[in-house]
């Protein structure tokens, strides 16, 4: 399991961004969290076993977004009490 904090810049909000995330994590049993931030980006905080197919899809958008920029930072799962990651979660 990879666990990761990934901001997403561009048009990412207000275009159905987080739902997207949302129903893209259910399909690939990632844990976590999604939530827009005041800057116009969206943060994903995800736990998973499918760390490249989650980030090639979050990259695609869905079709309203535009994503500019992924940055992605890797979280010690000591850090991050991974024990409440039981589901995904939009914030």
């Amino acid at each position: 399991m990879r666990t990761s904090k990934i901001i997403v810049t561009g048009r990412v909000q207000g275009v159905g961004f987080r739902y997207y995330i949302y129903k893209l994590a259910l399909k690939l049993n990632v844990k976590g969290t999604v939530r827009n931030l005041d800057d116009g980006s969206v943060e994903i905080i995800c736990l998973t076993n499918h760390h490249e197919q989650f980030l090639e899809e979050i990259k695609s958008g869905n079709g309203f977004s535009r994503v500019e920029k992924v940055h992605i930072e890797p979280i010690d799962p000591i850090i991050i009490d991974v024990k409440h990651l039981q589901k995904f979660t939009i914030l």
